[in-house]
């Protein structure tokens, strides 16, 4: 049969310097506004991330996400909705490719404007029994090149073509009070941690509400390294949780 898809995990985890390259898309320079606007201040790794390899002929994978489930159910920890003019997703994909992705070479595809989608996709077209015809996109990207798509977004991945092996590295992110994964708790593997810059240390916090002295990565330009604000609720507030609850949070 077909080659199989090559899976890879615990980069974040490698020896240095092999880790290096892996971790600072925690809190990329060029990544954190996009982030940022996309999930929120404060957001957060969710999902270990996961390298993924195709030899030439590897399979596909089938279609799959989106904020409505193959039964037509609604998927919260997927959703993304638009308010005010103001995008928000539970959980982003960011898609680094780690080679050239051209035309007919295969690899991720998605149904463009399905994150908006309030009907659920027929399971004809998940499985692959049905012409998909121009409903699915296929971006061409050059090594180095991020995609980054709500999980709200149909998609799935068409058979490699290429005669060099497919390569890209995948991150889930979610907003500060959002999750998915677990693999934070109770903390993330120490070898993960150890040596990491406090921008990636920040973005690997678990989840709750930025008022609770959350530190928060702020992009700015041409800063070789995001700084860091902490938020935090009035001393009064504070206070009053040291009173009632006999703890430092509620």
């Amino acid at each position: 049969g077909n080659p199989p898809r090559l899976d890879l995990g615990g980069m974040l985890g490698w020896p240095a310097p092999d880790n290096e390259v892996f971790r600072k898309i925690l809190a990329h320079p060029k990544l954190v506004p996009y982030l940022t606007e996309l999930c929120g201040e404060g957001y957060r790794l969710d999902h270990q991330p996961l390298l993924i390899a195709s030899e030439k002929g590897a399979e596909g994978f089938s279609l799959h996400g989106g904020s409505m489930d193959p039964e037509g159910n609604y998927v919260p920890y997927l959703a993304y909705h638009c308010m005010h003019g103001r995008m928000y997703n539970n959980l982003l994909a960011c898609s680094v490719s780690l080679v050239d992705h051209p035309k007919g070479s295969g690899g991720f595809v998605c149904v463009r404007g399905s994150h908006k989608a309030n009907f659920k996709i027929p399971k004809s077209l998940i499985n692959g029994e049905e012409d998909p015809g121009d409903c699915l996109y296929h971006p061409e990207t050059k090594a180095g090149d991020v995609i980054l798509f709500s999980e709200g977004t149909v998609h799935g991945a068409s058979a490699w073509q290429m005669d060099y092996q497919r390569r890209l590295a995948l991150y889930r992110f979610a907003p500060a009070t959002v999750a998915y994964g677990r693999a934070y708790h109770p903390t993330w593997p120490a070898e993960y941690t150890d040596g990491a810059t406090e921008a990636q240390l920040a973005v690997m916090q678990p989840p709750y509400n930025v008022r609770l002295d959350r530190k928060v990565v702020k992009g700015l330009e041409e800063e070789e390294e995001p700084k860091l604000e902490v938020k935090s609720r009035s001393a009064k507030k504070k206070e009053f949780d040291g009173d009632v609850f006999g703890t430092k949070y509620f």
